[in-house]
């Protein structure tokens, strides 16, 4: 009998996410709240580098995945048996229907939703009561020299349209969330030719606009590609290709439910029994 093949490694998340996923663990301490639980969003997808981040600032914390990619990171970073850095601390599971969490971290995900307000929805209802939303996606800067290529060569875009922070401000008050906070900062990364930066795309994900090129291109075209790129891309002070990423932050609370006099009102029963464990005002 022969032994099974190795199962293949799932490809590393991006250097670009996980070095997002650090700058936004180093926001962590301006939050007071410590959380007990705590969601991991798409965390192939937010990097492994930052969710053992995330470990090491809450030992005693239910850590739990969800969402793309939740399975197979728990099959990686939590096996079954066998020495693994990421089992220091309570074990780590698949999110369950109806758990609730005190955090919800979705690092470098929320720009590739689909329908991003039934996403915030969904992260609000996953909160308990003054829980908190952490978040970062790519804000309307990102790509930016790319966009010019192919806006001058004529060619469909090469990403959907990011949205901007202030705009995502709003989403997230419109979705129930408190004192939401945004903030934004961007990268320049530089890339040796046109064959990297276009690895480095493809690692970040695809290319997910309604009008983007109905089939695949030839070898010809593709080589095509790359020389305009090289030829009409900015390059930096040593002859590198440059482009540009604009990182936006974000974080909000949820609140506790208010009920107005003399309205009628439904809320549950977690709710509840939240507002009647709050402190009263004037003590």
């Amino acid at each position: 009998m022969t032994s099974a093949p190795p199962r293949s490694r799932l490809p590393d998340s991006p250097w670009l996410h996980e070095e997002v996923g650090r700058r936004m663990a180093e926001r962590l301490p301006w939050i007071k709240l410590q959380p007990h639980s705590w969601l991991n969003w798409a965390p192939l997808v937010g990097g492994e580098q930052s969710h053992a981040a995330l470990l090491k600032t809450y030992p005693e914390a239910r850590a739990c995945l969800d969402g793309p990619g939740a399975a197979e990171a728990l099959a990686r970073w939590a096996p079954a048996r066998g020495w693994n850095p990421f089992r220091r601390g309570p074990k780590l599971q698949q999110a369950q229907p109806g758990d609730t969490v005190d955090m919800v971290w979705a690092n470098m995900s929320l720009h590739a939703e689909s329908e991003p307000a039934a996403r915030l929805a969904d992260w609000f209802a996953r909160l308990n009561i003054d829980g908190f939303l952490m978040f970062t996606c790519l804000g309307p800067d990102s790509l930016r020299e790319l966009r010019a290529v192919h806006q001058r060569r004529g060619w469909p875009e090469p990403s959907l349209p990011f949205v901007d922070m202030h705009d995502w401000g709003d989403r997230l008050v419109g979705a129930g969330f408190a004192e939401p906070v945004m903030d934004m900062e961007r990268i320049v990364l530089t890339y040796s030719d046109g064959a990297a930066l276009i690895d480095e795309l493809r690692g970040l994900g695809r290319n997910q606009h309604p009008q983007r090129f109905g089939s695949l291109r030839s070898r010809a075209w593709g080589q095509r590609y790359r020389e305009a790129l090289a030829q009409e891309l900015p390059r930096s002070e040593d002859g590198r290709l440059q482009l540009t990423f604009e990182v936006v932050y974000g974080h909000a609370f949820k609140p506790r439910p208010r009920v107005k006099p003399g309205e009628a009102s439904a809320i549950s029963l977690d709710d509840m029994r939240a507002m009647l464990r709050a402190p009263r005002a004037g003590g």
